[in-house]
């Protein structure tokens, strides 16, 4: 039964994100309202707000999935694995997959999403929250301390600026399989640059195995 219900659960939650960015992506963020959304996933008011606690939550709920990713690739790395090997190697997998969150991906709904994220002072706003949580957990997976804390600054702000970058070509129109040489490149160089200028001031082996 515990099954059920949480299958249940999740279908509630499904169809509510469905409704809300449907209806987000077709008439602005601005322009709809939580009771908009409620009556589109055929849901009560209360009920919504016990899956998603704010407006926000709606939209942001697709990048919210990813926090503390960069902490869980350096915590599950594999054996003898450094830990910016193990984020290289899981963003650079991130571009092949096409995944959203390093930018390239141009499916017309996933370019209108990051848009309307990119645009929406308050949603941008929260993203940046995001970030900051993302530097304290990775800080605390590579060890803690000043030290930790600066490379965490600069691992999750470069990849910030890869994925923005990707999506920015994406946006001036040019498609992702043309732009994938592109953004391995500019990942393997950002990652170099990780390592020459944090390898021989780290003393948890970040840059070496």
């Amino acid at each position: 039964m515990a099954g059920l219900r949480e299958r249940k659960k999740q279908r509630t939650h499904d169809t509510i994100s469905a409704a809300a960015i449907a209806l987000f992506l077709d008439r602005g963020y601005d322009a709809v309202s939580v009771a908009d959304v409620a009556d589109a996933a055929e849901v009560s008011k209360p009920t919504l707000f016990k899956y998603f606690p704010t407006k926000e939550d709606l939209v942001l709920h697709r990048i919210a999935d990813h926090q503390g990713e960069a902490a869980r690739v350096v915590r599950e790395r594999r054996p003898g694995e450094s830990p910016l090997a193990a984020l290289r190697r899981h963003f650079l997998d991130g571009l092949d997959r096409r995944d959203p969150v390093t930018g390239l991906n141009d499916h017309e709904r996933v370019l209108a999403y990051h848009r309307m994220v990119f645009s929406t002072p308050s949603l941008a706003a929260r993203v940046a929250s995001f970030a900051e949580a993302d530097e304290v957990a990775l800080a605390e997976a590579l060890g803690g301390g000043l030290t930790a804390r600066v490379a965490a600054g600069a691992i999750v702000a470069a990849q910030r600026i890869l994925a923005r970058d990707n999506w920015q070509r994406l946006i001036d129109g040019q498609p992702a399989e043309e732009v994938h040489p592109e953004a391995v490149a500019a990942a393997d160089r950002a990652y170099d640059l990780l390592e020459s200028g944090l390898g021989h001031h780290y003393p948890g082996d970040l840059a070496e195995g």
